[in-house]
């Protein structure tokens, strides 16, 4: 395992680029923490950004706590790797929509006209953007 205190590497990013599932625990929840598997992306910034429903339980969180880590492992049959993201949090209201027919296109097939009616029904609802400003990275391959 190893640590950089503050930021994503050129290889972090590319390991995160991929459509893999994040588990994303907030501050302030029960302990022990409960993580929810989240669709996410990694931005050319090095935040990490996910979207959520804006009365949410870990918004109301996140508003009190702006703590909250995001947790993302190779699936099964690759070796083993995963990486760990915790820092301050925004919650913002912008792009959420944007950004939610981003991560639908990386993980769903779109051409599938459910899922495209999928994709209708979420860009119909208000969303917000939750980015993850890295404060610690951990990662581990082996």
């Amino acid at each position: 395992m190893s640590t950089d205190a503050t930021s994503l590497t050129t290889q972090d990013l590319e390991f995160l680029r991929r459509p893999l599932y994040g588990f994303l625990s907030v501050a302030g929840g029960p302990l022990p923490p409960q993580p929810r598997p989240v669709w996410f992306e990694a931005t050319a910034e090095g935040t990490v950004q996910l979207f959520t429903g804006p009365d949410t339980l870990k918004v109301r969180r996140l508003r009190r706590d702006p703590r909250a880590s995001i947790v993302v492992a190779a699936p099964v049959g690759e070796r083993e790797r995963w990486l760990s993201v915790a820092g301050r949090t925004t919650v913002e209201p912008e792009e959420a929509h944007e950004l939610a027919a981003r991560l639908a296109a990386r993980y769903w097939d779109l051409d599938d006209p459910a899922r495209a009616d999928d994709l209708a029904g979420i860009l119909a609802e208000d969303w917000v953007r939750v980015v993850i400003h890295p404060e610690n990275v951990s990662r581990y391959v082996f």
